[in-house]
Formats: structure tokens, sequence, C-alpha cells
């Protein structure tokens, strides 16, 4: 019997995240239609990416313009669209949006919820996910009626597979929260422009940094190559950067191509956060470190040095 699909599609300023791809990859089934679910994002524009990966109906959802951002009404229309289209599964990108909207819809549905998962076996309902710290994978069999499912951002390689979309529409404008009210929206007062669980490419500071103002250098040189940029707890506990910023146990888990470690030593705490990255270079005086022998390639140098010949050669 086919099932269908239903993928909440993640978009920034009119465009699709990158990220999506491989979510759409991995949610592709024998036999199964993909719906992709469209809010606050003209679907015409992300047409021909989506249908390029196998999408067979785009649903734009349509909300009141005051509703956009209230979490609880953009859970419900999710909801209704997936009754309403009879979605078996709904997977979401395990980022920062996807962990406020997904918990709401599989709460709302008395559905069971995976986050951060790396690999899904629909026709088993199993969800294979990472447990204790990353030291071990689970993989949690699923029962329900429909699933809902967080994908860890980059952990499946995107797979194109060209299909035709049809567009379809779903009002959920007369949707209410009951008693939820958005006050104020705005932009975060960041200096990164690349969400670290969604990076391909990761510039990690640690104590070698030495200051926040060697820190803005190391955001500079990632600007230049669309990479991100994240730090040690003792770059975080000193000052020097946000903890938004902390990779490891306590902060964020990323799932990069490539990690590179900028005088930082690699605690157990720290590594537990970015294990799963594609390749990992460390750059550190100390060639005992942690972090040399949990690297792919490491250079004995001094971070600051080595970023000072970076900066040259990116002619920053």
């Amino acid at each position: 019997m086919m099932k269908n699909i239903g993928i909440i599609i993640e978009s920034d300023k009119g465009k699709i995240k990158e990220t999506n791809f491989g979510m759409i990859t991995l949610a592709r089934a024998k036999d199964a239609k993909l719906f992709a679910f469209v809010m606050a994002a003209d679907a015409n524009a992300l047409k021909k990416d989506l249908e390029s990966y196998g999408i067979t109906t785009i649903v734009t959802l349509l909300l009141a313009d005051d509703q956009l951002n209230n979490p609880v009404v953009r859970a419900k229309a999710l909801i209704n669209a997936v009754k309403a289209h009879d979605i078996s599964a709904v997977f979401g990108l395990s980022t920062a949006p996807g962990k406020d909207l997904l918990p709401r819809i599989a709460a709302l549905m008395g559905a069971p919820l995976v986050m951060d998962c790396i690999h899904v076996d629909l026709e088993k309902k199993v969800a294979t996910t990472s447990q204790y710290s990353g030291k071990t994978l689970a993989g949690i069999k699923l029962t329900g009626e429909v699933l809902v499912l967080g994908v860890r951002p980059n952990a499946v390689e995107p797979v194109k597979f060209p299909n035709s979309a049809e567009m379809v529409e779903f009002d959920g404008s007369h949707i209410v929260s009951n008693g939820f009210k958005v006050l104020k929206t705005g932009e975060a007062d960041r200096k990164a422009k690349v969400s670290l669980v969604e990076a391909e490419v990761i510039f990690a500071g640690g104590r070698g940094m030495k200051s926040s103002e060697n820190f803005a250098l190391l955001f500079r040189c990632a600007d230049t190559i669309n990479a991100g940029v994240a730090a040690s707890r003792v770059a975080v506990d000193s000052g020097w950067v946000p903890y938004s910023m902390q990779v490891g146990q306590t902060g964020e888990k990323v799932n990069p191509r490539v990690y590179i470690a900028w005088g930082l030593s690699g605690s157990i705490q720290h590594f537990a956060g970015m294990k799963t990255a594609g390749m990992v270079i460390a750059i550190n005086t100390d060639e005992n470190a942690a972090i040399m022998s949990n690297s792919d390639y490491y250079v004995v140098a001094d971070a600051l040095e080595v970023l000072a010949e970076l900066t040259k050669l990116l002619e920053i």
C-alpha cells in the first residue's frame, strides 16, 4: 500500500535550506508519495528544487499574517494538513525551528517522536539516533498511526530523484492559538551568518584563540567560505564568545563535512558534540592534545600563526 510521507521544509529568505535535501533523500521510501509542507515562503520559487529530489506534492500552508510566527498555530495547521492528506510519517529537521515545532506536533497528536535521527526504516518503523553523548546508536521501534521524526542536519548525503510535483494549498488562516500569543519577533544579535547545526564546514576555536579579537578574525575567514564558527567551553567561559557557539556535551551537536579545530584541546565532552564530523583537522601546539588523536589531519603549530597565514591566502 502506498504511503504518504510529509516533509516540513525550512527556507531562509525565500530559498530552501540545503539541509532539506538530505532529509528528503532519507524520507524517500518504496512506493511512497512525498508531500512537502511549505510555510511563509513562495512555494513556486521552491518548486524546481523540491521536484529534483522526488517531491510529488507541494502543500502551501496559508496562515494569517499575524500568526505566521506563532508556533502553536503553525503546529495546528500542520496537523490539520497531515490529517487531510493522510500522512503516515512527518519529517522535519532537528534545527532550532524543528525542535520547537516537531515536539508540539507530536504532543498535540499523541504521536511518537524521535529527534536527531540519522536513519529511518519506515517499513519496520525504526528510527536510529545517537545515545549517551554519541557513545552508542539506538534503534527505536515506534508504534502509532503517525510517526514524527526529526532528522539530524547533514546526516544523509542528498541524492536527486527528478519528479513532477503538484501544487496545492491548505487554508489555515482560521486557526487560533488558544491563549498563546507572540508579542515580538526579531533577529538574534549574533555574529554568525551560518547555523552551526546546518554548516557543512565549521571553524572551532579553543583556548589557543586567546581573545575575542582573535575570534573576530576567525569569523572573517569563515565568512569567506560560508563556514560556521564554533567554540569550546573554555572559550565560552572566558567570555570570548557566547554560549550559543559552544559545541560539546553541554552545547550544540554538529555534523559538518569538515571540522577545523583551532587551538582546541578536544576534551571528551567537546568530542561528544562533533564526533560525527566527516573530516577533522586539528591545529595545536601540543602534539599530545586529545584532538590530535581524534583528527584525520593535524598540524603542530600555533593556531594564531596559521590563522594569520590563512588570512593572507584568502586576501581578507
